[in-house]
């Protein structure tokens, strides 16, 4: 076989990849009272019950913001749950991509990567929402998290690659293993608490061996939400070290996850 049927370059069509995105846009809310007033209020709930159960019943305490000297858990807690939401938005979303238009995939040839893609665009326009509210939260509270909103940005697109990636690999695993979805969510519950959002990572110092906290402290999500912070509570920039390591993370995934889809994707619309 020759080589260049073994790996099809991108072939995304620019003018699908936008009306599927309006498409997710217009859509996702419609009928709703609150409209897209949900995807604040989502994140903020989880703030409050995570504020209660750990602030108040347990009595945690946020680092204190360095150099902002914010000292204010609620957005500790969001500075964090943002961004992970934005992963699990789109991991999920690109993970029924496929399932979830079956009919299309099966009627119609183009790129079905652009399905993955559509959602992703449509989880960051979201994104984009919530963080321009939370770094205007933040400047209020004390922190230069306007001054370091460039690099901000660069962190919100290369969560968006790592994720895409995740998402690709999900959205033709689930078509051929119809109980992904459903482990699935068991996966992220536990990635959720094995990274440190709801708590800071200084606590697991002592209580973990040294092999088991450096996967805790480095695994991609932890330092995507680490990164964050700087940015957005500390009103500092992460170090060159740290956007290196999570722009090639970035790249990685995507690059897997884009060879994964090339190799399952053929059978597709028999299995769907």
């Amino acid at each position: 076989m020759p080589m260049a049927m073994k790996f099809r370059p991108p072939t995304l069509s620019g003018e699908l990849l936008w009306n599927l995105t309006l498409r997710e846009l217009r859509g996702k809310y419609r009928r709703s009272f609150l409209g897209w007033s949900w995807s604040l209020l989502n994140p903020l709930a989880l703030v409050v019950i995570y504020g209660f159960v750990f602030g108040v019943v347990f009595g945690s305490s946020p680092p204190i913001g360095d150099p902002s000297g914010i000292d204010n858990y609620a957005l500790y807690l969001l500075s964090g749950v943002l961004p992970w939401g934005f992963y699990n938005l789109i991991t999920g979303l690109g993970m029924n991509a496929m399932i979830g238009n079956g009919g299309l995939v099966r009627k119609v040839a183009f790129p079905r990567e652009t399905l993955v893609f559509a959602q992703s665009l449509f989880s960051l326009v979201q994104f984009s929402i919530e963080m321009v509210l939370l770094t205007a939260i933040m400047s209020i509270a004390g922190s230069l998290a306007w001054a370091w909103s460039p690099v901000t940005a660069l962190l919100m697109v290369l969560l968006a690659l790592f994720s895409t990636g995740i998402g690709l690999v999900l959205s033709v695993v689930a078509v051929y293993f119809r109980d992904l979805p459903y482990l699935w969510t068991i996966v992220t519950q536990v990635y959720f608490f094995v990274t440190p959002i709801i708590y800071d990572r200084a606590l697991l110092e002592d209580r973990v061996s040294s092999f088991v906290y450096f996967l805790l402290e480095w695994n991609p999500m932890a330092v995507y939400i680490r990164a964050f912070r700087h940015t957005l509570y500390d009103g500092a920039a992460p170090s060159w070290g740290t956007l290196t390591y999570l722009t090639v993370v970035a790249l990685m995934s995507l690059a897997f996850g884009w060879f994964v889809f090339q190799k399952l994707n053929r059978r597709l619309a028999e299995e769907i």
